[in-house]
């Protein structure tokens, strides 16, 4: 997934994640005036030290903290947050922070400063200048209507909806993953403008914005429900549900109401999916249908030999190095 611009105007700690997955704020700072340009440091650490660091230089001056996966988009990329199969709030194995000063900041030495009360010596970094940006218009313009078929767009609030009589998502992006440009959002979205019947159930689990929960709903599902383990994706779902018109739930785990689905699309990581196979097969109707992404195309093999227990699997999908499984329960 494309990097993200981090503002240097929101609040505190932020945290972006390029998977296919929802990710939350650590911690809150405050808001400081920033000075133009910036400059932008780049540190990269170990997973028990990354949140320490990134407090540490917003206490020191830096006007804001990012805390991104080193190994985002590779075999090593891992999940977070209390996703199955990895221990509570786990972050990334190794991290980059990112830190923006003003122009005039001692960067270096709030950098030293930082990492000595973290315990890290003689830490190396990386910098450079940015120049003065105006934020707002720079993000906006990273987020461009998205045409995933000839009948269906994604359409950021700010833009007019390019085809009137097509389906459009009315979608912003925000803290929860999921804005239709990852190539296994547009996998999942493609196969629901294509195979999704009429009428038809739909599980979302690993729901992110609601992006999926939606389009189904859009689609011609008769309804639809959004599932995610953090809070601020089940509102951020709802939210957009309610700008899209549509009449979708949202909810965290153990608030899923029990019973089973015509359709289950859960487009996570490779671990969650190793670890929630048995529990997705059982949410699948009889002759019902999974659809599964948010895995690299060479663990595309190994995840259908695991759902190849419960359901009849059709050949993977790619897009870039990504993969789409999809299949029917027998």
């Amino acid at each position: 997934m494309p990097s993200e611009t981090v503002c240097p105007f929101s609040d505190g700690i932020s945290v972006t994640h390029p998977s296919p997955y929802t990710v939350r704020p650590y911690s809150e700072g405050l808001l400081r005036k920033p000075v133009m340009p910036y400059q932008q440091i780049t540190v990269n650490v170990n997973d028990a030290v990354a949140e320490r660091l990134a407090d540490a230089l917003m206490e020191h001056g830096a006007l804001s903290a990012a805390i991104e996966d080193a190994y985002a988009g590779t075999q090593n990329e891992q999940a977070i947050f209390g996703e199955p199969g990895m221990p509570a709030e786990q972050i990334w194995q190794q991290s980059k922070v990112i830190a923006l000063f003003g122009e005039h900041d001692e960067a270096a030495a709030i950098i030293q400063t930082a990492a000595q009360e973290c315990g890290l010596k003689d830490l190396a970094y990386t910098g450079e200048t940015l120049e003065d940006q105006d934020w707002v218009r720079l993000t906006q313009a990273q987020f461009d209507p998205i045409q995933i078929s000839e009948r269906l767009w994604i359409t950021p609030s700010w833009h007019e909806a390019p085809e009137g009589t097509a389906v459009n998502l009315r979608l912003d992006p925000g803290l929860a993953f999921g804005t239709g440009s990852h190539p296994t959002t547009r996998l999942c979205l493609k196969w629901l403008d294509t195979q999704l019947k009429n009428g038809e159930s739909v599980l979302d689990y690993g729901c992110g914005s609601g992006i999926l929960t939606i389009a189904a709903l859009k689609l011609g599902a008769g309804s639809a429900v959004g599932v995610d383990i953090d809070e601020q994706a089940v509102r951020a779902g709802k939210d957009n549900a309610e700008q899209n018109n549509v009449d979708a739930q949202f909810f965290l785990p153990d608030g899923l109401p029990q019973g089973q689905f015509d359709v289950v699309v859960a487009n996570i990581l490779a671990n969650p999916l190793r670890m929630l196979g048995e529990m997705l097969a059982a949410r699948t109707k009889q002759g019902g249908r999974i659809v599964l992404s948010g895995l690299l195309d060479e663990q595309a093999e190994e995840l259908g030999g695991i759902y190849s227990q419960w359901f009849d699997l059709d050949p993977a999908e790619t897009e870039e190095s990504w993969a789409r499984l999809s299949g029917t329960k027998r």
